[in-house]
């Protein structure tokens, strides 16, 4: 049989270099290490997730939202990756289980968490008073320390009143910060790196965490801190909508999946489905999980599933990256590459900005029109007896 030209399958392969990776020796950098020698499967993956970050998310002042699900805190990656993330401002806005939250304030308060094994005996841990996260353990009064600390901390006046999470977080970030500084701790609480750099923490879900237990009890004292998850909604898309309207692009980093997930990607379904108001939906899309996408969950819905929502833009899809590997390492890896590769960004502080932020979405939406559009379709009128409108 014949071969084929050497001109010929020099075509055939243009777009794909050739795999002939270097022998990995004992003084290789983490970010060479990436590049040079995960080249395939979801090495290869991770690979194309860290170029990403590098060459295209971050370049050009582009707004990064990342989004955290897991125990990712109380592993220490918050110390670890996140607080390095967002000083040197590859962070513009994050949307976070409130779990992680809660375990960050360990750090903040200078609590002790240690490193055990997943094949201990719960029950004697139960009777000794050891919490266990998989291989994390730590001490229960640590918890009911934190609990003191939230609730001593919600009792001040400028927490008594409506608050959407990003203005909660920031307060509280305010304390911690306070506290870290009389403990002469050093970046221990991405609270306070948040706080102190002016980056958002919104929290999809409020009551499903310890915090939000906290808060749930002192209403019972007739504290009156509620969460305006309203705002959160509205909020977050109007940070998306700024970023797009000033020409930047947004980009979403999402580390697992979860509430976290879809409240960061709503951003764009919220503005053209509901609001109204003509968008194409986030620009770089880049997933780091371990669910499957044939359960039909969320949290491993694709990138171009996310495009039928117009969550993404169908333009970036060949730019969008899922890896299928655990976040506790590919957090860490991703880290060192864009600090080995990017230089620090100047801090957007977003949080600074979020009611004039907010104030653009609101008057675009408001010249758009939307609500009076909908209520006077002709396939609304018809149906209006039905479910009870007036025609």
């Amino acid at each position: 049989m014949s071969q084929k030209p050497a001109h010929k399958l020099s075509k055939k392969f243009a777009a794909y270099p050739r795999l002939n990776p270097f022998g990995i020796g004992k003084n290789i950098s983490a970010a060479d290490l990436i590049d040079q020698s995960m080249l395939a499967y979801n090495g290869g993956r991770l690979r194309e997730a860290a170029q990403l970050l590098a060459r295209k998310m971050l370049p050009d002042d582009g707004y990064i939202g990342m989004s955290l699900t897991g125990a990712l805190t109380p592993a220490g990656l918050g110390k670890s990756c996140l607080i390095p993330l967002i000083r040197a401002g590859y962070v513009d806005w994050i949307v976070s289980t409130g779990a992680n939250l809660y375990h960050d304030l360990h750090f903040g308060l200078d609590m002790q968490l240690h490193s055990g094994s997943p094949f201990l005996d719960d029950v004697q841990l139960h009777e000794e008073g050891v919490i266990r996260i998989y291989d994390v353990l730590f001490d229960y009064n640590v918890l009911l320390d934190t609990d003191a600390f939230v609730r001593e901390v919600i009792q001040g006046p400028e927490f008594q009143r409506p608050m959407g999470t990003d203005e909660f977080h920031y307060l509280l970030g305010k304390y911690v910060s306070e506290r870290g500084r009389k403990l002469k701790l050093k970046d221990s609480s991405v609270l306070a790196a948040a706080y102190e750099c002016g980056v958002p923490i919104f929290t999809s879900s409020p009551g499903d965490s310890s915090i939000g237990m906290n808060v749930a009890a002192m209403a019972l004292r007739d504290s009156k801190l509620m969460f305006d998850v309203n705002r959160d909604v509205n909020q977050t898309a109007g940070i998306v909508y700024h970023a797009k309207s000033t020409k930047h692009t947004s980009s979403v980093w999402i580390l697992g999946g979860g509430s976290p997930k879809n409240f960061m990607l709503q951003t764009e379904p919220q503005i053209q489905e509901v609001m109204g108001i003509k968008e194409k939906g986030h620009d770089y899309f880049l997933q780091c999980t371990d669910a499957r996408p044939d359960t039909g969950g969320l949290s491993g819905a694709t990138p171009a599933e996310a495009v039928s929502w117009g969550k993404v833009d169908p333009d970036k899809l060949p730019d969008s990256v899922v890896c299928y590997t655990d976040s506790t390492i590919a957090l860490p890896l991703l880290t060192a590459y864009v600090t080995a590769r990017v230089k620090p960004r100047k801090l957007k502080r977003l949080y600074d900005q979020r009611d004039q932020i907010l104030e653009m979405v609101r008057s675009k939406y408001l010249a758009t029109g939307t609500v009076s559009k909908v209520l006077t379709s002709r396939k609304i009128a018809k149906r209006g007896s039905s479910i009870g409108l007036k025609k």
